[in-house]
């Protein structure tokens, strides 16, 4: 199963980290691959709020929709995601934030699994480049939106 993991500190506060990545509906502005975004249900748990999204990734031929389960947690400032539907077997990805000095540490983690074996072999073959480029592709739009 692929995953991929990595920190960085970036001239930004947790706060505006966070609230990038917990703005799901905004992905297709900016993420690769992803050409729609949809907020299917929101709730509040308290502390938490739980989000049941889908996404539709498009990249090349291969265009399929994803729903998943996304758990905010504002006074952790974690973000976890677990896959409810679509084509994969599993995908689990975990965002935490922490201001430090000079701006945020932004960890991100993510581990994933096709239900095909085809499937799996060839995203193993660019899986963490494609990782890279997604984590890249918060730290612009963050540049953009804070400056």
């Amino acid at each position: 199963m692929p995953s991929h993991s990595e920190t960085r500190t970036l001239p930004f506060t947790a706060e505006q980290m966070y609230d990038l990545v917990a703005d799901v509906a905004s992905y297709p502005e900016f993420l690769p691959w992803t050409a729609a975004a949809r907020i299917r249900s929101r709730e509040d748990q308290g502390d938490l709020e739980i989000v049941i999204a889908d996404l539709v990734i498009s990249f090349k031929v291969f265009r399929e929709r994803f729903t998943s389960r996304v758990t905010l947690n504002p006074a952790l400032r974690q973000i976890d995601t677990k896959y409810l539907d679509g084509p994969i077997q599993h995908l689990e990805s975990v965002w935490r934030f922490r201001d430090v000095d000079g701006g945020c540490e932004v960890s991100f983690a993510v581990d994933f699994e096709f239900r095909s074996r085809l499937l799996q072999g060839a995203a193993g073959m660019f899986f963490n480049e494609a990782m890279q480029r997604i984590v890249r592709a918060f730290e612009t739009r963050a540049r953009e939106l804070h400056g």
